[in-house]
């Protein structure tokens, strides 16, 4: 019962979500118009339609997404399918339902892989004429890495190392502007140990003195490389202002001391002495012709 329950409310939100996201109108015999619709008076059809117009909605996304990559999929033949699911029928067995499924998942990754290797070469050439750009300012600083830093506001603090753990306030962009994390908009400032983020940051904020506000230009191999993260896409330039806040040391481990009654080694003893409080051969004559 659990599972048929489960089977008509997903295709329930099929119904929803084609004939609610989709710019195209079908025709009034084959989708049930709104007037035709039921009241929603009672708790159970309040309930029962706002899962299924949830569910639709989601499953309208998901398939604008797909039809953005070029997949197009015909409502009408979505629609019969559903039907037949409901009847218990259909045109095709449970194998052939999967294969389809598998082909479809496999060809919509393929789609996915090429836009993102497209969007990933526009990056990288965006990036490179960026950073060429950028390292003609007399402001900047090219390290033999390849990170570029400028000085925004000086100080005369402290240092961090790479082991230290620091704590600073910042703003990420791409070099299109567009803000992808930042400490300032959270209004918490971050603490994390330098030497466990990218090589970029790990690099950068070593040049800085604590109390100074730097912008570091990130190579993407000094990023995320061409993977990317989140909504970093691959192979992207990386802009930050940082402030430097504080330091913290890591601890250091304690040595063990002796204990005050316990000697740290015990004293060699002296073989020579053993030797000279040996009774010799000779002594031993002289003590018993004494004895006689």
């Amino acid at each position: 019962m659990k599972k048929l329950l489960k089977v008509s409310l997903l295709a329930s939100a099929v119904l929803v979500g084609l004939s609610g996201c989709n710019d195209k109108q079908a025709s009034s015999n084959e989708v049930q118009q709104a007037s035709d619709l039921p009241e929603l008076k009672s708790f159970e059809a309040k309930s029962a339609y706002a899962i299924g117009l949830s569910m639709g909605r989601y499953i309208g996304s998901t398939l604008e997404k797909q039809q953005e990559l070029g997949i197009e999929l015909d409502d009408n033949i979505i629609l019969s399918g559903v039907r037949d699911g409901f009847a218990d029928k259909g045109q095709m067995s449970d194998e052939e339902v999967q294969e389809a499924l598998t082909a479809y998942d496999e060809h919509l990754n393929g789609l996915i892989e090429e836009e993102s290797q497209a969007e990933a070469a526009k990056t990288l050439t965006e990036g490179q004429e960026f950073l060429a750009e950028n390292a003609k300012r007399d402001e900047v600083t090219v390290t033999d890495s390849g990170l570029q830093y400028e000085v925004l506001t000086d100080a005369e603090g402290e240092k961090p190392a790479a082991e230290d753990t620091v704590t600073v306030h910042y703003s990420g962009t791409l070099v299109d502007g567009t803000v992808f994390d930042s400490s300032i908009e959270r209004g918490e400032p971050a603490t994390f140990p330098l030497n466990q983020v990218i090589p970029g940051w790990t690099e950068g904020v070593q040049l800085m003195p604590v109390g100074s506000k730097y912008k570091l230009v990130i190579p993407s191999e000094l990023g995320y490389g061409e993977a990317g993260a989140g909504t970093i896409p691959g192979n992207a330039v990386l802009i930050f202002e940082v402030e430097l806040l504080d330091i913290e040391k890591p601890e250091q481990p304690k040595s063990e001391e002796p204990a005050a009654d316990k000697p740290a080694a015990e004293p060699a003893k002296d073989e020579s002495a053993k030797a000279e409080d040996k009774p010799s051969e000779d002594d031993k004559e002289k003590a018993d012709k004494s004895a006689e």
